[in-house]
């Protein structure tokens, strides 16, 4: 099985940084996207940014210049580095991996999500 752990999330001002951090764990063959999603209170969860095996990259509209996602594959790792937080960015965010990994004696490909990390962006 896979495990998907973030960290980094917090409480942070307004024009602060935060940087976030998603570690994909268990038989991994290859992992081919990865994003980080948000969910603010009363909204809908939306993409915040991904980053194919190869490196492209794309971002929502409202985070394009302020946030940067990058990826470590020797770590299976996914990070968002966050600059200049506006308190609209108050969300849980999420990790979410598209990868083959070893289930029940198979190769498998899924999609998983982490359990979400809270952003907290206030004076």
């Amino acid at each position: 099985q896979v495990q998907l752990v973030e960290s980094g999330g917090g409480l942070v001002q307004p024009g602060g940084s935060l940087r976030l951090s998603c570690a994909a764990s268990g038989i991994i063959f290859s992992i081919n996207a990865m994003g980080w999603y948000r969910r603010a209170p009363g909204k809908q969860r939306e993409l915040v940014a991904t980053i194919t095996s190869g490196g492209s990259t794309i971002y929502a509209d409202s985070v394009k210049g302020r946030f940067t996602i990058s990826r470590d594959n020797a770590r299976n790792t996914v990070y968002l580095q966050m600059n200049s937080l506006k308190p609209e960015d108050t969300a849980v965010y999420y990790c979410n991996t598209d990868l083959e990994h070893l289930y029940r004696g198979l190769r498998v490909r899924q999609d998983y999500w982490g359990r979400g990390t809270q952003v907290t962006v206030s004076s």
